[in-house]
């Protein structure tokens, strides 16, 4: 199969099940979204791959489900209302993020002031995938009867996020930066 099919010269794209929609359509925007931040979730892993820390064995085995359910929710938000979608977010998806929000947290300070997105490379990535899948969670409202669990599961992600850029950058040594508020 050849990357390129030519079927999107004119600005359309295909569903699940072969609707096809103008690459406008908010299902588009809501599993683009996401596609975009699961490659910012690699770039940020791939800063972290030679790296060792408490937690690195389990490090890359939680990101790797946290990708591939990030997968299926773009899978979810690809398939038209009616249609049986392969790929379900599960409850469970959701509760396995809070449950490692958790963990982490048992490590870190606890919050007292909001802190400014940054630190290390794989810290600072994990923030700016972090906003972008809040994007996609605000793409994904728009969706004509999309799925409440998929809302959860990219509202959740995103403090897994949060959490995961404050724990990384924590095991690298790096102090967070406290906003200030100014007179």
């Amino acid at each position: 199969m050849k990357i390129y099919t030519k079927t999107g010269d004119k600005g359309e794209t295909s569903l699940i099940y072969g609707k096809r929609v103008p690459k406008s359509d908010i299902r588009v925007e809501a599993y683009g979204t996401c596609d975009e931040a699961n490659s910012q979730i690699g770039l940020a892993l791939s800063y972290v791959s030679n790296t060792r820390f408490e937690g690195k064995e389990n490090w890359d085995a939680i990101f790797h489900k946290i990708q591939t359910w990030l997968f299926h929710i773009g899978a979810e938000l690809a398939t038209p209302h009616g249609k049986n979608v392969s790929w379900k977010v599960e409850p469970s998806h959701i509760k396995e993020m809070e449950t490692q929000i958790d963990v982490w947290e048992k490590q870190l300070e606890p919050l007292k002031n909001f802190i400014l997105p940054g630190g290390n490379p794989a810290g600072a990535s994990l923030h700016v995938a972090r906003t972008i899948v809040r994007r996609a969670e605000r793409h994904a409202i728009l969706v004509e009867e999309v799925n409440p669990l998929v809302l959860s599961f990219l509202n959740r992600l995103s403090d897994f996020l949060f959490v995961a850029a404050r724990y990384i950058n924590y095991h690298m040594g790096e102090k967070e930066s406290v906003l200030h508020q100014e007179n």
